[in-house]
This record gives structure tokens, sequence and C-alpha cells, in this order.
């Protein structure tokens, strides 16, 4: 039993490398247990009979490696998640931005995009949408081409209005988007201040000068040496008194990087660049 799982743990090691050495991608300092809970469900939903198969896979067909690595990055996301943390950033972030003459927000790890549109939302309502840059990023490009599209299934509508009205939502939430079919189209004035780019937060460089940093739920995935530095990349890419906002089960403790911040919002993960 135990020679088995070391050799499950070499072969998890073979395919996280040859992932790296073939197309770039970096899953190898992920967590151990989110990666295995990925590959085991990929290897069923491929019906893959063994890791050995899947790293051939890998090495052999870019078409099955497109399709894997959608399964091995996580994109879950909603509209205004986390209610609070929107209703907070309202009340103690945005009185401080309104000081700033031209705003320079970078939301990493933006998955399909509905947290980057919620903030636009907010930045609108506020008054500074018209003097805001957001930079939304992530490194799967088949979840930022439909985060560009802006296009949401209709049946989450419901739960995207409930949690938009808790968050200090000031107007109607359906002004926001055009209902077709069995979708929603945001309304195109959502993206005019949004720059959609590719950036791997584990191998590419810092964003300079940023006012805001906002990475919600994507350091948990991260081993604790990842998360170091990660943590330090948002650092050198935040401004004096910029702010990182952070998802709620995760934090700045024990990154090296606590004394850089004081804490703005505690349940909220908000920080601000000392």
């Amino acid at each position: 039993m135990k020679e088995k799982k070391e050799i499950r743990k070499i072969e998890v090691q073979l395919l996280l490398e040859a992932i790296y050495l073939k197309y770039g991608y970096d899953f190898r300092m992920y967590t151990k247990t989110h990666m295995k809970r990925r590959i085991e469900h990929a290897l069923a939903k491929f019906r893959l009979a063994s890791l050995s198969e899947m790293i051939h896979r890998v090495l052999h067909d870019e078409d099955f490696f497109g399709a894997l690595f959608l399964d091995l990055t996580v994109n879950v996301t909603e509209m205004f998640r986390d209610p609070f943390f929107y209703q907070t950033l309202r009340d103690t972030v945005i009185p401080e931005l309104r000081k700033i003459p031209f705003i320079k927000v970078w939301h990493a790890g933006c998955a399909t995009g509905e947290e980057v549109y919620s903030f636009a939302i907010v930045l609108k309502e506020e008054g500074l949408y018209d003097r805001v840059q957001i930079y939304a990023t992530d490194l799967n490009e088949v979840v930022l081409q439909k985060a560009k599209k802006g296009i949401f299934p209709i049946n989450i509508i419901r739960e995207y209005t409930a949690n938009y009205q808790k968050s200090g939502g000031k107007f109607s939430f359906a002004d926001y988007y055009t209902a077709k079919y069995d979708s929603v189209i945001l309304d195109k004035s959502l993206k005019e201040r949004v720059l959609f780019s590719d950036h791997n937060l584990v191998t590419d460089g810092v964003f300079g000068e940023m006012n805001i940093v906002i990475c919600r739920n994507v350091l948990i995935y991260f081993s604790k040496p990842l998360q170091r530095r990660v943590v330090r990349l948002f650092s050198n890419s935040l401004a004096h008194g910029g702010f990182l906002c952070l998802g709620t089960k995760e934090s700045i403790r024990f990154t090296g990087h606590d004394e850089d911040y004081e804490v703005v919002a505690n349940r909220e993960k908000i920080y601000r660049k000392r």
C-alpha cells in the first residue's frame, strides 16, 4: 500500500513536470491536496486507466491538454460574491480612491470575469469609473475569452441580483444587462475601462503602481512558498497606500509581508500597504 502511494506521488510529479516542460504552465507549487483532487477528477472524466496514460496524452496530444488544462485550473466565481466584501469596499476603500486622480486596478486570477464586472459596477455607482483602468488577468485563455464577452446564463441572474442588493447596490441590477434567450449580456459600458490579458501568477512579473489589487480565492490553491512569492508580487505591484483584497479564507499572515500592511477589514481580508 505504501509503495503504491509512493508510485502515485511520483506519477503526479512527473505529470506536473511534463506540463511545465511542454507548455510552460507551472502547477508544481499548487497544494498537493488540490492537485490530487483535480487529477483524480480528470482521470474519471476522460476515462483514463492510469496517470501514465494521462502523461502520454499530455506530451503527444495538445488538444487533450487544452481540455485537461480547464480541469486543472479553478474558475469558480460569481457576481458580487460575498456581498459584505463589496459593501465594505464601498464604505472603506472607495472614499480613499476618491482622492486619487487616476485609479489603477489589477484584478488577478479573474476567471470568467464576474467579479471584475462587479467591481466595475461599484465604481460606476460611486462616480469613479471614468477615471479608472482595470487590468483583469488570468492564466487561462479560454476563460479570458468568456470574460471578454460578458455573457452569462440567465438562470443565475436571480442569485446575482440578490448578491447585488446585499452588497449595497444603488439601482436595479437589471440596468446592467440585456436578457436574450437563455443568456444575459452585460452592458458594454462595463467593459470600456477593462483590459483583459494573459498573466500567470506563478511565473510572470509585476504590474506597476496599482492602487488596488484584487485576488480573491486563488491563494488557497497555492503552497505556502508560492503564497509568499505571489504576495511579494502583489506588494511590488502596489503603490504606497494601495489596497490588497484577498478571499475570506486567505491571509497575508505567515507570508513574510505582514509588516508591509495594515488591516483595513479583517473579515473581508482587505489590507493597505504601509
